[in-house]
């Protein structure tokens, strides 16, 4: 459960507004210095560092699409470490290419046109397509950040200490603003927090058996949830403006809970038998994917009334599906897991309303997807389900064992594979032929091949 409390800030008459601690919503650590943003009469998101900067940006938290230095492809990198860094910077230039980093964590922002990776040392952005680093961040006394998500391509992101010495305790969310390069608030809790989801208006702070929201801009608690078990922090929030959509687990064994906050109203979908793995939702919310322990089969939700839109077979061997997410336009479904292939799969349905051009790009896709299905279907009635399973379109193979997490890309028909050993990988399919898909590019982002 969370906690709340403050240093006092002062009000326009100079006295100090106490803030009374309630018991379900965060700390708020803050400097009351002067040019602490002040918000609204009753939630004040204050700044977190002793040493105020006097030059600093005034950041406008009642509208937080506003609070964004944004970061492009085009910006250059940025290293620094925390304000009491070893002056030596000899010795840390040595330590780091001596050792390289270890990945603790890695997340795509909300369009998957970036990536961040969490390591043993701090954390590290990166433009997808292009492939390029954007900056970088290592702190010299700990350094280990378990979790960093970003919200788009602003300045604004959320980190959880991790690793064997975590730069910040790992029961605290840190508001870190890039622009001011330090922690501008946090959250505190009483326990590990296991994943943050944000979006333009929430945040969203997942521990092992509760999910928090809040209000991004004065971080008001609005919701808290209950759950199963969930160590690894499973959550999805839709990012469609106006339509808040949130997926977590329910309080049974293969149940899913989907909250659509603006029409209030809560569905318990029982997804599969087995424990939830792993699940996605389209942008604007509409549609779920899930996988179970077994990581045989993933189905598709419609989340408004819990109907199974589909269902496909990624192989018949158990396996631990690590990531899955649609395109854009909810055309296709991307599933990577241990066993080292990454599976594309066609939809027949789209999350949005069809027009002339989806229905022809459909007929195109069912095409594929025929020709991947089992070539005995035609008895499917008189054979066990697995002969007449959806089977994907298009694969690419890579090492057995490793985590993978993927996306697709911003041009068409192509897949983004990242790794917990620092690999990056672009790779491109043929939505009609389907078969292997073709790489494109690879890249080592531990270790860049050039200056940026």
């Amino acid at each position: 459960m969370a906690t709340v409390s403050a240093w006092p800030s002062p009000n326009s008459n100079g006295n100090s507004i106490p803030i009374i601690p309630s018991p379900d919503q965060p700390v708020l650590h803050a400097d009351p210095s002067p040019m602490s943003p002040q918000l609204s009469e009753h939630h004040h998101y204050l700044d977190s560092c002793s040493d105020a900067d006097e030059n600093h940006q005034q950041l406008d938290f009642n509208n937080p699409k506003n609070f964004v230095t944004p970061l492009t492809s085009e910006s250059p990198i940025k290293t620094s470490v925390s304000p009491n860094a070893n002056p030596n910077t000899n010795f840390l230039n040595s330590v780091s290419s001596a050792h390289p980093p270890v990945v603790l964590h890695i997340s795509l922002n909300q369009d998957s046109g970036c990536f961040a990776a969490g390591t043993d040392r701090g954390f590290r952005i990166y433009n997808c397509d292009p492939f390029r680093e954007i900056f970088r961040r290592d702190f010299d006394r700990g350094g280990g950040i378990g979790t960093v998500e970003m919200l788009f391509r602003c300045n604004i992101l959320a980190l959880v200490g991790g690793g064997p010495d975590p730069q910040y305790p790992v029961n605290k969310v840190m508001i870190w603003d890039d622009h001011q390069s330090r922690c501008i608030g946090e959250l505190s809790f009483r326990s590990e927090v296991r994943g943050v989801r944000m979006r333009r208006d929430r945040i969203v702070v997942v521990l092992e058996q509760k999910v928090f929201v809040y209000n991004f801009a004065d971080l008001k608690l609005l919701h808290q949830i209950e759950t199963i078990s969930n160590p690894k922090g499973l959550c999805a929030v839709s990012q469609s403006a106006g339509n808040v959509v949130l997926v977590c687990p329910g309080l049974q064994k293969g149940q899913v809970r989907v909250e659509h906050y603006a029409s209030k109203r809560t569905k318990f979908i029982m997804a599969h038998d087995s424990r939830i793995a792993c699940f996605a939702l389209t942008q604007d919310g509409a549609l779920l994917a899930t996988a179970s322990s077994k990581g045989t089969l993933v189905r598709v939700f419609n989340t408004v009334d819990g109907a199974l839109l589909q269902e496909v077979r990624r192989g018949a061997d158990r396996a631990e599906i690590h990531s899955l997410a649609f395109s854009s336009t909810a055309q296709w479904l991307v599933v990577s897991s241990d066993k080292g292939t990454v599976h594309v799969f066609s939809l027949k349905v789209n999350s949005d309303s069809p027009t002339n051009d989806n229905v022809h790009d459909a007929s195109e896709n069912n095409a594929a997807v025929t020709s991947a299905g089992s070539s005995l279907s035609f008895i499917r009635g008189m054979l066990p389900r697995y002969f007449s399973s959806e089977w994907s379109v298009a694969q690419f193979r890579l090492l057995e064992g490793s985590q993978y997490i993927v996306a697709f890309g911003h041009q068409k028909n192509t897949v983004v594979i990242l790794s917990m050993d620092g690999s990056f990988y672009r790779c491109q399919f043929d939505p009609v032929k389907g078969g292997e898909m073709t790489q494109l590019e690879y890249h080592n982002f531990l270790k860049p091949e050039e200056p940026f």
